[in-house]
């Protein structure tokens, strides 16, 4: 049976110097975007989060990785998110989540998870806050033909 290649995504802490990427080029085949703080790669594992761990251990001491993330979902809709943390947040971790009756790994998904659903609820309620704003000025039929307008625009291209 042949091993499976995952694509990772590596989001770093800063830029990359050119010595810095070409070293990393020699140890694994990297893709980078234009400023050179996400890398995409494919690794060889039975599993992500293997993928992933091998991932870390071969770039954390060449490049100053952040997070590294599988590319596309699981079959749940589920992006693996690897982190590492200091020691003192480690330990922190550990100690809340031990509180919460949770594994480390747990309680920080949930944790996650709570932020996220609280950001889209904050920009949920600022698009309203704003959409009302501008209906105070305008009539619905404007504004949903100043949006159209807006989105259809090509990026970069001169106005009409």
């Amino acid at each position: 049976m042949t091993m499976p290649h995952h694509a990772l995504e590596v989001v770093l802490t800063r830029p990359l110097s050119s010595a810095e990427l070409r070293e990393a080029v020699r140890v694994l085949p990297l893709a980078t975007n234009h400023d050179t703080t996400r890398l995409m790669t494919l690794v060889r594992a039975k599993t992500p989060h293997r993928a992933a761990h091998r991932l870390r251990q071969r770039l954390a001491a060449r490049l100053p990785v952040d997070v590294i993330t599988t590319h596309y979902p699981d079959a749940a809709g589920q992006v693996l998110l690897n982190l590492a943390f200091p020691p003192a947040v480690h330990a922190a971790i550990r100690q809340a989540a031990r509180e919460a009756g949770q594994s480390p790994e747990v309680f920080v998904k949930l944790a996650l998870h709570r932020a996220l659903a609280q950001h889209a609820s904050d920009e949920a309620h600022r698009l309203d806050r704003a959409v009302q704003q501008l209906l105070a000025h305008t009539t619905a039929a404007h504004l949903l033909a100043a949006v159209g307008h807006a989105l259809t625009r090509t990026p970069g291209a001169a106005p009409a």
